[in-house]
């Protein structure tokens, strides 16, 4: 068994970071934004921005509506768009919008960060009555998620 006496200090950096941001809670994501697009520049590193669409969020009739699921997407990208051109302004090279649809922590553990790889995802934290709170995203995605996830408050 190696000992505190007996390890090196060895640098340890990212190469992929995904940042989960949150339609419904831009405080919290903002914060989690500032701090990725931060290492994003410093490191150099690819920064995929992923938002998923909570399609049990709507009523039946609203699911079987196109045009409100299309409008409702439209939004979503646009929204991203927003995120990534203000990543790119602050001195971010390799910035991607990425969408998914569903359950945000089992999209974002099974779709997306498969797809895109990360080794490190950064999530924001909720704020209620002046108390931080970790939100059930938030938690099964730092319990489950298979690289390094760090919760910005």
């Amino acid at each position: 068994m190696v000992t505190e006496n007996d390890f090196e200090v060895e640098s340890m950096h990212y190469n992929r970071l995904l940042l989960a941001v949150d339609d419904d809670d831009d405080e919290s994501s903002q914060k989690a934004f500032n701090y990725a697009t931060t290492l994003a520049k410093v490191y150099g590193i690819p920064l995929g921005i992923v938002s998923v669409l909570e399609t049990g969020d709507l009523n039946i009739y609203q699911s079987l509506s196109p045009d409100l699921l299309s409008t409702r997407r439209a939004q979503m990208s646009e929204h991203l768009n927003t995120y990534v051109d203000k990543a790119e302004a602050f001195g971010a090279t390799d910035v991607q919008p990425l969408i998914g649809e569903g359950k945000p922590a089992r999209v974002i553990l099974e779709d997306i960060a498969p797809e895109f790889r990360p080794d490190l995802i950064i999530i924001g934290s909720h704020t209620k009555h002046g108390r931080n709170r970790l939100g059930h995203v938030a938690a099964e995605i730092v319990r489950e998620a298979e690289c390094s996830v760090i919760v910005v408050r």
